[in-house]
């Protein structure tokens, strides 16, 4: 029976373990060799991150697990210099993990001609990035790496979690497509049309691709389906039950104890093997395809979008702020309704964008409450600007004037990011 790594620890002895030091452009990585005691011309693993800050010690478990299988395993503390939500070069995480390769080769109980990498998510477009850029990188294993662009992924990811969550219609569309596309457009995404593809069809090295059936992260399916299509030389496989970083789980979100059975032992049998004839097992199916984050047209310009909110906010400031001329309660109405919805969809975005939906409070007719009270404001803005109409057309005033042209230009903005949306 194959065992999950979260069972009883063997001895201390079964791995040693021995720290190292390797630059990259100047900035210093710190790492640790955890191999089998007394071991000679063996396999080597560079394990490189997933998204996000990570150090060496989370990877640990798994480096013992490949020890017991033989494998002499690099881990490393992820560089925070040029690495950021806003900020980040896979060709520079390629290159550390290159400097990883060539500190892991120069080891005496490693065979310098089999050394490899392993990448979990992000990890999964690095990893074959640095082996397209070395041959000195004998093999690639990935885990949970996509085959779809980076912001594809991501909006995927955004859509499962909401609808996870009992959310749909204009809400979901608005966080996963509409403001995806803004923060791809506003530049502020990184790497976000990297294109896997192409570095996929480039390799020469044997790949093990590992995915969860039930990734909730990562479009499986499909990136299955990319992988057997653009790779020369693969082996693919996947563990039913099991999710994002081949954990065991239910539904893809919980993590129950151990890794998906089989796992750890495959990649010690794979890599001392290295089968030479390709196999693929059957993509798994999804819930839904992912979209491609599609560029934005000259009206959804970011910089025009911040100029109209900042014309909305000064458009229903200026009515109350300017006294002068007569007044009308709709025109109140308006001021009121409008910057509520306009500076409460501003706060909601940042949430959403935080939280992915969680702790939004109590989900009513597939929206959030927060969403549901952003949608009457809307409508209560709407109305109010109708009002607001015939009152500038009896009176005529600029004050009013101003105010009204806020809930004219309100009205396609908020049909734009689905205020107005069923």
């Amino acid at each position: 029976m194959i065992l999950a790594v979260t069972a009883a620890q063997p001895p201390a002895s079964a791995a040693d373990s021995s720290d190292v030091t390797f630059t990259n452009g100047g900035v210093t990585l710190h790492g640790t060799v955890v191999a089998p005691p007394g071991g000679s011309k063996l396999p080597g693993l560079v394990m490189v991150h997933g998204s996000g800050a990570h150090s060496r010690e989370d990877y640990r478990e798994q480096a013992e697990a490949f020890a017991r299988e033989g494998i002499a395993t690099l881990i490393y503390d992820k560089r925070t210099e040029g690495y950021s939500l806003f900020s980040r070069s896979y060709s520079t995480l390629a290159d550390d993990a290159l400097a990883a390769v060539e500190a892991l080769r120069k080891r005496p109980e490693v065979d310098p001609a089999r050394v490899g990498v392993w990448g979990l998510s992000e990890g999964g477009w690095v990893a074959p990035l640095a082996a397209s850029k070395s041959a000195d990188v004998a093999f690639v294993v990935t885990l949970g790496a996509n085959g779809v662009e980076p912001s594809r992924q991501q909006a995927w990811a955004i859509e499962n979690q909401l609808r996870r969550l009992g959310m749909d219609g204009s809400m979901v569309g608005m966080a996963s497509s509409t403001m995806m596309r803004q923060l791809v457009g506003g530049g502020v995404f990184p790497e976000a049309h990297y294109d896997s593809v192409a570095v996929l069809k480039s390799l020469r090295q044997p790949v093990l691709g590992l995915w969860g059936a039930k990734d909730v992260l990562t479009p499986p399916g499909e990136a299955v389906r990319i992988f057997q299509e653009s790779l020369a030389h693969y082996t693919l496989r996947v563990f039913p039950d099991a999710q994002h970083q081949l954990r065991r789980t239910t539904d893809g979100y919980d993590k129950l104890p151990g890794y998906a059975p089989g796992y750890l032992e495959l990649v010690g049998t794979w890599v001392h093997a290295m089968p030479a004839a390709s196999s693929a097992d059957a993509p798994p199916v999804q819930d839904r395809p992912s979209f491609a984050v599609t560029p934005l047209s000259w009206y959804e310009s970011t910089w025009l979008q911040l100029a109209v909110l900042l014309f909305l906010v000064l458009a229903f400031a200026f009515y109350p702020l300017f006294r002068r001329g007569p007044s009308a309660a709709s025109a109140r109405w308006l001021t009121a309704t409008g910057l509520l919805a306009v500076l409460g969809f501003l706060a909601f975005d940042v949430l959403i964008q935080v939280t992915m939906g969680r702790n939004l409070g109590p989900v009513l007719a597939g929206r959030p409450l927060p969403w549901l009270v952003l949608q009457l404001l809307s409508l209560g803005a709407v109305a109010a600007a109708i009002g607001t109409a015939v009152a500038w057309w009896r009176h005529r005033t600029p004050r009013l004037g101003v105010l009204l042209a806020g809930g004219v230009v309100f009205v396609p903005w908020a049909v734009y990011w689905g205020l107005l949306g069923i």
